[in-house]
């Protein structure tokens, strides 16, 4: 248990006791049994970034999704027969399947490695998948926390409000993000994310045709912006088409995002919140005008996260199939 109160422990304000609790995470951890994993992932997810940008953002929103509910335990990957795992539940069904995939080919690529076959977790595949995906697109590089254990777990009842809506509010966003040890300002790096990816008109169409009896359009929505959205998702709009988070550079990792959102471009009211809230604008403006914090405080809240409900030591298991447990 000692490991999934890790988080727990410094919402509580027990620092002194963290140092035990995150201990069985480290950077080289599997140094003495597959030492070349990162070379191994890099290279796998490289390949697929190649094919697909969608592996970016598929692979990023992955990660988030599986530490939010159960913790970074890789339950987010696992397939159930009859559709009763975390991957079925709706607010997952939008994860796309390059995500997923990168995940499987990184893991085929460790375990071609006969010193390394079954020796690494899915979780941690994740977490360095994640990593390399975001430094493809132009982001930063970090070094990545090992030593996660898979989950044996995977249920569709516990992804029910575990994570974030587009429809949320500061108080909603901190409420979560607290309940996992992170701050007002790891959560709006984290947002962050939104400055690669694409939605769906659903998520946001009551922003554009119908947010209140008195005005059809958001008010905090760039009124140019809104007609655009408005032309790219009409009425009876085939719910597959796919609108960019981040209208100016959806295809690099960067402060754009943080950017739009003082010029009323945020596409969520999640997104929009942060800088209309004036408890959260000070954050946005220092990010939308420095790469560099922005960067800082991304890697900051990524490697916070990837703390978050992890199983260590003789805790889960090492899943030779991604998929199942074993």
């Amino acid at each position: 248990m000692e490991a999934r109160s890790c988080i727990v422990l410094s919402a509580l304000l027990i620092p002194f006791l963290l140092g035990t609790a995150c201990a069985q995470l480290r950077t080289d951890f599997y140094k003495g049994t597959c030492p070349n994993v990162e070379s191994l992932v890099t290279s796998a997810v490289k390949t697929k970034f190649q094919q697909t940008f969608v592996t970016a953002p598929a692979t990023l929103r992955l990660f988030f999704h599986d530490c939010f509910v159960r913790g970074c335990d890789a339950s987010v990957l696992v397939q159930s027969p009859t559709n009763q795992a975390e991957k079925d539940h709706p607010d997952n069904l939008s994860l796309a399947g390059d995500g997923f995939d990168t995940v499987i080919k990184a893991k085929a690529a460790v375990d071609s490695d006969p010193n390394c076959r079954n020796k690494v977790s899915c979780a941690d595949i994740l977490a360095l998948a994640t990593r390399d995906v975001v430094n493809l697109a132009g982001g930063p590089s970090y070094t990545v926390e090992l030593g996660r254990r898979d989950g044996r777990v995977s249920t569709i009842a516990s992804v029910q409000r575990r994570l974030p809506h587009p429809t949320f509010n500061l108080d909603q966003l901190n409420t979560m993000f607290s309940s996992h040890g992170l701050t007002q300002t790891d959560m709006i790096a984290l947002s962050g994310a939104h400055t690669l990816g694409f939605s769906h008109c659903n998520r946001f169409s009551n922003r554009i045709y119908n947010f209140s009896p008195a005005k059809r359009i958001d008010p905090t929505l760039n009124s140019a912006y809104a007609l655009q959205l408005r032309q790219m998702c009409p009425i009876n709009v085939d719910p597959r088409i796919a609108i960019n988070m981040d209208p100016t550079t959806p295809r690099t990792f960067d402060n754009v995002y943080f950017q739009n959102l003082q010029q009323g471009k945020g596409l969520f009211t999640s997104d929009q919140i942060l800088f209309t809230d004036k408890r959260a604008q000070a954050t946005i403006n220092t990010f939308a005008s420095s790469n560099a914090a922005f960067n800082r405080a991304f890697v900051q809240a990524m490697t916070k996260l990837g703390r978050v409900g992890v199983l260590t030591g003789n805790q889960g298991e090492i899943r030779s199939d991604c998929t199942r447990p074993n």
